[in-house]
């Protein structure tokens, strides 16, 4: 039930620069079409340890080693399909793109197989005074800018794909500055420095400083047994439930777990009453993803019908930290 989650772009630098004069500073929009904590999340964070150790701007481990970008993860595969825009964190002109590369997960196609174009598909804008935006990961054949291209803030480039070396659909999105990796949540933080830097965001999107160390991204209800791979491409959320359904099963992913976790998962009747549960072992290591579900067979010829009720507590160093309930409503 657990997976290790990995994205590249193509420059793998992980100093953080600090810019001389403050009327220089860039800001930015959020460059994905979407509502973060709700129908995107940041998976990992720029990685300001310049060891093979890792850190990200609020002293966590959001992140993986050499991680030079910010990625903004969809929930799954199936909306990635409906279409969801990249867009210009802030107007400048089309340096570079590339495009034609295909939507397949790098563990199917292997990292020689996109060795030197792991940014997959993606563009570069170029700011004014020295700043710069790298898009990766789009989806093929949804390219809308070419080199030259004027583009104003919030202009459409193209949309969240599956290209390069990646595992999941996300915009990998990097800033630099002459040339050197920004993090936008922290510019002017020093190589191995957290919980400093000023944030390069518009002031309207105070929102997205807000640090979240562990997020739920999917909850739902299955006719059966769940697997990673089916909530990873939304496939599961085409079997929901019945009153005849063989099973009920309830299930939840969460990002960023860490060593230690204690998550535990139970679903009730209409009437209240506790009819499965899993209580998951404490986990041994820091988990870019995990997922855990609980299910019962029918017992009888059918679920009796009302509104069943899944509840999922996450607990870390012994308190609460995270609690999600949810229900499906199962008709006569």
């Amino acid at each position: 039930m657990r997976t290790r989650v990995a994205a590249s772009a193509v420059c793998m630098l992980t100093i953080c620069a600090s810019v001389s004069h403050s009327s220089e500073l860039q800001l930015f929009a959020w460059p994905v079409a979407c509502e973060l904590g709700t129908t995107c999340f940041i998976q990992n964070y720029v990685d300001h340890d310049p060891s093979d150790k890792t850190l990200d701007f609020r002293c966590g481990h959001r992140t993986y080693d050499g991680h030079d970008g910010t990625d903004i993860r969809l929930p799954d595969l199936a909306d990635q399909r409906k279409g969801v825009e990249v867009v210009a964190a802030a107007s400048g002109r089309v340096a570079h793109t590339r495009d034609g590369m295909d939507d397949v997960s790098v563990k199917v196609l292997g990292k020689a197989a996109i060795a030197g174009r792991e940014c997959g598909n993606g563009a570069v804008v170029e700011h004014e005074n020295g700043w710069s935006t790298q898009y990766c990961h789009m989806a093929k054949g949804s390219l809308r800018v070419k080199p030259g291209d004027r583009v104003n803030s919030g202009q459409a480039l193209g949309l969240v794909g599956l290209s390069g070396n990646t595992e999941f659909p996300h915009l990998h999105f990097t800033v630099r500055y002459d040339g050197t990796v920004v993090d936008p949540f922290a510019e002017g933080a020093a190589k191995g420095e957290c919980n400093s830097g000023r944030s390069l965001w518009q002031p309207t999107l105070d929102s997205v400083s807000n640090y979240r160390p562990t997020e739920i991204i999917n909850v739902g209800f299955a006719d059966r047994a769940v697997t990673m791979d089916e909530i990873e491409t939304g496939e599961i959320k085409q079997s929901p439930p019945g009153s005849h359904s063989a099973a009920l099963v309830a299930y939840v992913r969460a990002i960023g777990l860490q060593a230690e976790d204690e998550q535990a998962i139970e679903l009730r009747s209409p009437e209240g009453q506790l009819i499965a549960e899993y209580r998951a072992p404490k986990l041994p290591r820091d988990q870019a993803q995990y997922f855990v579900s609980a299910g019962r067979k029918r017992g009888g010829s059918a679920w009796p019908p009302g509104a069943y009720t899944a509840t999922f507590v996450l607990r870390r160093k012994g308190a609460e930290i995270e609690r999600r309930s949810f229900q499906v409503d199962i008709a006569p």
